[in-house]
């Protein structure tokens, strides 16, 4: 009686069992490659509720969110001979799970591997400028470099960042002194191109006032008047140089009025 009671117990634990290992739950970014006796089935499954025929179907799960991988720092010559430190961010996710698995080992790895390999001989074929200048340039072509790597394996390279560059202590002050010498020239252009825009205002007032004699008269009278603005003890008084030289035809040394001229050949009588 115990024997006929415990035979089917043990024959609904294994169903339960093997109804348990054959339903699967993917989550909406997973996804699963069924394979059925060794060969793989040709249409990934999932999301939701996944059905094998456990033990003869084996599952791998394949997560289809953005994984965001961090290289370590690469020692990197740049075309013009310096040595620096370099990392980047590579930011990739699975296209087609079914090829992720059956056309690589660990996708992951090869991905970080290639990433770190295109790094080194990308930053490896431009000058020191062009890295610091054209890193957003510099990002697009790793990217592309990359995918066309990953597109065999399933894997999709969303971006690639160039994250830091760690320069020599000799070439941050060199990089600093050319700065410092560029905003120098850079003050000097701008002075110089004041003052020549000053000159030629410059020499077009003065041919304005060439033309007009009375608008002299008229900025003594303003200047004057911006003089009598402020608490000033002392005034200069301008007048114009051509009025001074006919006030002193006219009166002598003395103050007195100068004699006329004689004419030519004839002697003044001393007499009177």
């Amino acid at each position: 009686m115990t024997a006929n009671v415990i035979l089917p117990l043990w024959i609904i634990f294994l169903l339960l069992l093997w109804i348990f290992k054959c339903l699967n739950i993917m989550r909406e970014y997973e996804r699963a490659v069924v394979f059925r006796l060794g060969r793989v089935l040709k249409k990934e499954k999932g999301p939701g509720i996944v059905l094998i025929l456990w033990p003869i179907d084996k599952i791998v799960q394949v997560s289809l969110r953005v994984v965001t991988w961090e290289i370590p720092p690469q020692d990197i010559i740049t075309r013009d001979n310096v040595s620096l430190k370099v990392n980047a961010v590579v930011y990739f996710r699975v296209m087609n799970a079914t090829r992720a698995i059956i056309e690589v080992e660990s996708f992951r790895y090869a991905v970080e591997q290639a990433a770190q390999t295109s790094l080194r001989s990308v930053l490896g074929e431009v000058e020191l400028d062009d890295l610091l200048s054209q890193r957003e340039k510099l990002n697009a072509r790793l990217q592309t470099i990359l995918d066309e790597h990953t597109e065999p394996w399933g894997v999709k390279v969303t971006q690639v960042q160039v994250k830091q560059v760690d320069l020599p202590q000799d070439m941050q002050r060199a990089i600093a002194a050319q700065a410092e010498a560029e905003r120098e020239r850079r003050a000097k252009i701008i002075a110089a191109e004041g003052e020549f825009q000053a000159s030629a205002k410059l020499a077009e007032a003065a041919a304005v006032l060439n033309r007009e004699p009375v608008a002299i008269t008229l900025r003594y009278l303003q200047t004057l008047i911006e003089i009598g603005t402020e608490k000033n003890t002392t005034i200069v008084f301008p007048l114009p140089i051509d009025l001074l030289g006919g006030l002193g035809g006219k009166f002598g040394p003395g103050g007195g009025q100068l004699p006329a001229a004689q004419p030519p050949g004839r002697a003044a009588n001393p007499t009177g």
